[in-house]
């Protein structure tokens, strides 16, 4: 399959996405066309980038004063803390707003980068190039970025459109199993709540997928960040129709709370799991047929995946999730905010399902049965 660009575009921001392999042979002309008063660009890169991509991309900007700045990447340190680090690093070199911050990295990388570049003298030119397959499907798209605090995931951010991005498949052949399982998720959750076609796609095709076959990767990325950007460019700060793509996350981020974002699991595991607890709430509150749960879990099953099911019948694990969720940045009036589905394909509207935490404890033995 050919290399492809895709746009997004709304009334406050147009960019493009570029998609495939050897992708990242384009950066040096678009960002000279993006951004030509540019001198200098920082990198924020993943310290488990390999050796190899450093050296690529350190060649694609040698016509620029280079800074690295090294990023540890995981939950813990997508903080505040670093937020401010990188900031005064970018004040002592005296950056300006017509220079670059580029991310290199996974989700977590350019969600601290794009926070970064966000408030540095309220905006700086934003490239990012997300390097795992979770960080092209999802967080290099939409312009989210930002940092946890101890009370949740993401309560501290800002919206930020980049310039740019680069999703390079050349990069996901480095992935380990575990991380083409989180990417993989957002696709399957992509195709759940907007396009059953891409769905039956997936459940004949998801083995390629995860086994890095070329041809399918550029497709469901294609795929997935076409969907995604349906509902940002029409909801961009998530009022409403955005909150779609939170399908399965209420639950997935009480579950990675509740494991102090461990290693152990994944946001990709967390998402697998809180999609499964999510259908079971739509079977018991908007009449989502059981064929849908037995479909989505036939796709783990035939791809070894079922490890993520393991508590989902546990009564007691589901109610423990439960002082988890309270804190959830989409609950209003003190209830939480579900996203429902109604069949593949067409999820439930925003907003329109909430629950107290003493009704939730209620329907837990319910869901726990399916």
């Amino acid at each position: 399959m050919k290399n492809q660009e895709i746009k997004f575009n709304n009334k406050n921001s147009k960019y493009s996405i570029l998609i495939g392999k050897n992708v990242l042979n384009e950066l040096p002309t678009k960002l000279k066309s993006l951004c030509p008063n540019a001198k200098n660009a920082a990198i924020i890169l993943d310290k488990k980038i390999s050796s190899k991509f450093k050296k690529i991309i350190k060649n694609k900007l040698k016509n620029y004063n280079l800074l690295i700045l090294p990023f540890s990447a995981n939950e813990k340190n997508k903080s505040i803390n670093i937020v401010n680090y990188y900031l005064k690093l970018l004040l002592s070199k005296n950056f300006n707003r017509s220079d670059l911050l580029i991310a290199v990295g996974g989700g977590v990388t350019g969600d601290v980068a794009g926070f970064v570049a966000s408030i540095f003298k309220r905006g700086i030119n934003f490239i990012n190039v997300p390097t795992t397959l979770l960080a092209q499907v999802d967080a290099a798209v939409g312009g989210k970025t930002g940092v946890n605090s101890v009370f949740g995931k993401n309560l501290i951010g800002s919206f930020y459109q980049p310039k740019l991005v680069i999703s390079d498949t050349a990069f996901i052949n480095t992935l380990p199993k575990k991380e083409m399982v989180c990417g993989f998720a957002e696709i399957l959750k992509h195709s759940i709540i907007k396009d059953k076609n891409f769905f039956k796609w997936l459940e004949k095709n998801s083995k390629l997928i995860l086994s890095k076959n070329s041809n399918a990767l550029t497709y469901a990325i294609k795929k997935s960040c076409q969907i995604k950007i349906f509902f940002v460019t029409k909801d961009t700060n998530e009022k409403g129709l955005r909150m779609t793509l939170n399908f399965g996350h209420t639950f997935a981020h009480a579950i990675e709370i509740k494991n102090n974002y461990s290693k152990n699991i994944t946001h990709g595991e967390a998402v697998l799991t809180g999609m499964i607890l999510a259908i079971k709430l739509s079977i018991l509150k908007r009449n989502c047929k059981k064929e849908v749960l037995n479909k989505i879990t036939e796709i783990y099953n035939h791809n070894n995946l079922n490890y993520t099911l393991k508590n989902i019948s546990n009564f007691n694990w589901i109610r423990s999730l439960i002082p988890y969720l309270k804190n959830d940045k989409k609950n209003t009036d003190e209830k939480i905010n579900f996203l429902l589905l109604k069949k593949i394909g067409q999820a439930d509207k925003p907003n329109k399902f909430k629950i107290s935490l003493s009704d939730l404890r209620k329907y837990c033995k319910t869901i726990s049965q399916y």
